[in-house]
């Protein structure tokens, strides 16, 4: 219930604020030829632009941006504000010359003419755009879960990463039931102010008069609420105790965020959990202050972060990293933890024992028959595909097909694709039986995880240090792959995950 609520705040609250945007302006365009065009045209390139590229873009902001729900709403109310200014419009100058004529030859002025007969006759069409609009906002609010804004889009990641069509459903269907149930409902509302079913020129006026302002007034209330209570997302750290952990959207990433998250509150700090963040913007949150702690991987940094080719050498690409963050960002990257989380090309398992399978060399000569999938990280990175089939002459049926990450597990075990690039330390490995083949000739290069951190939350904490002390080479491969299974494979609650391994650690 806490999600939909989530998800019910983020689109009720977007869309009114669209509303309270969208009719004004498109009221102001009706009067303004000039504005017109530049003004419905720079609304239609906001709907163009990914959802995920919008929250990327408004993450350094400051005031608007950060993540969280202060963020989701600015990116859904900018994919509202088009069918609502539209409708305005349209609905507006649909009204019929001779009625204008009528109202003026009556005496009324034009604030009178508007209020009294434009508005009231072009409000079904209005409706309809505010109708679009909530139903498209129900469905962009579930990619709002990657920037850590929450609602139902958790479940939806959550099942995609998990190999769970039952949390994919319980995301999936709750939000179109709303999405409908809402369309039926502000249809019903249309019906209502169909000028064929009111009786009277003053009772319309009058009911539309109330209708707006009760609804205006809710919905300040609840973006009051939901202001008040992510004041502290947009900037980590605002308290002196205070910490924000962040993490990327995969069961790993939040399985070590949540340690140090739990590790932080046993020494009485308080923390802001900002998980599951998309792509990297776990990055861009750190570099702009919006959090202030997150894991990642060397070889991730190295190559995506820093752009240097890949190198071989753990202690080279450790150190290189250290040095650069702390110059670059003045983020300071912690010891190792223990573990490497390195790309593990993937085959099944049936596979691998039918045909005597155990390093990549060995799969060169069925690849020509093999279908692959690869996560689009994998497609784009300098470490990724692109040199990964040149030093290992692959060639395959057809062009890889570029997915989610979480989906190339899926497609595999479903005979969807015959090889993926997945990540050694995962669960789903175990879970649907999966081969890795050996990386025989060492292209890859090392992916150490560590934490990195924000130099002045460091100064700000000391309990943080402290923390970061405890893990250094504390989790090992074989530790971290049964962590991931915990999740992935017994479907077990993160949190008491990691409560049972920081006991069994005394930590």
């Amino acid at each position: 219930m806490f999600l939909i609520r989530q998800h019910l705040v983020l689109v009720f609250v977007s869309t009114g604020i669209a509303v309270l945007i969208g009719v004004p302006t498109g009221i102001l365009l009706s009067r303004n030829a000039a504005l017109r065009s530049p003004v419905l045209g720079i609304a239609n390139v906001m709907q163009t632009v990914p959802s995920l590229a919008l929250f990327g873009l408004l993450i350094p902001l400051p005031f608007v941006g950060g993540i969280g729900a202060r963020a989701a709403i600015v990116a859904l109310v900018l994919y509202a504000l088009m069918p609502i200014i539209r409708n305005t419009v349209t609905g507006i100058f649909s009204v019929d010359a001779a009625v204008r004529e009528a109202a003026v030859a009556m005496g009324m002025n034009d604030r009178q003419v508007l209020w009294q007969v434009e508005l009231p006759l072009a409000l079904p069409v209005i409706l309809t755009g505010i109708r679009v609009s909530v139903v498209i906002c129900f469905g962009v609010a579930t990619v709002a879960a990657a920037v850590g804004a929450g609602g139902l889009g958790v479940y939806i990641f959550r099942g995609l990463r998990q190999y769970d069509n039952a949390l994919l459903l319980a995301g999936a269907i709750p939000a179109a039931v709303m999405a409908l149930s809402a369309d039926f409902l502000l249809g019903f509302f249309e019906r209502q102010f169909d000028t064929k079913r009111i009786r009277s020129e003053q009772s319309r006026t009058s009911s539309i008069r109330k209708w707006v302002g009760v609804s205006a007034a809710v919905l300040l209330i609840l973006l009051g609420v939901v202001l008040y209570r992510n004041t502290g997302v947009s900037s980590a750290g605002i308290a002196a105790n205070r910490v924000a952990v962040g993490t990327k959207d995969f069961t790993e990433s939040v399985l070590l965020g949540e340690i140090v998250a739990q590790m932080l509150e046993h020494r009485n700090v308080e923390v802001e959990r900002q998980f599951e963040l998309g792509g990297n913007l776990a990055h861009d949150a750190l570099t702009s202050g919006k959090i202030d702690v997150y894991p990642e991987y060397t070889g991730t940094a190295f190559t995506a972060i820093l752009h240097h080719a890949p190198i071989t050498d753990p202690n080279s690409v450790y150190q290189q990293v250290r040095s650069e963050y702390g110059q670059k960002f003045n983020v300071q990257v912690s010891d190792p933890l223990g573990f490497s989380n390195d790309f593990a090309i993937l085959v099944r398992a049936e596979d691998a024992r039918r045909l005597k399978l155990k390093t990549i060399s060995d799969a060169v000569r069925y690849a020509p028959g093999w279908r692959a999938g690869f996560g689009q990280d994998f497609m784009s990175r300098q470490d990724g595909y692109p040199g990964f089939s040149r030093a290992y002459g692959l060639k395959f049926s057809e062009p890889p097909r570029e997915m989610d990450l979480s989906l190339t597990y899926r497609a595999l075990a479903e005979r969807q694709v015959d090889l993926i690039a997945g990540n050694s330390t995962d669960g789903l490995i175990a879970a649907l039986d999966l081969f890795q083949l050996e990386d025989d000739k060492h292209y890859f290069p090392p992916y150490q995880a560590v934490l990195l951190v924000r130099m002045d939350t460091l100064q700000r904490v000391p309990a943080l240090a402290d923390v970061l002390k405890r893990l250094a080479n504390a989790i090992s491969t074989d530790e971290m792959r049964r962590l991931n299974y915990e999740i992935d494979g017994k479907k077990r609650d993160k949190k008491d995950v990691v409560r049972e391994w920081l006991a069994s650690k005394g930590m």
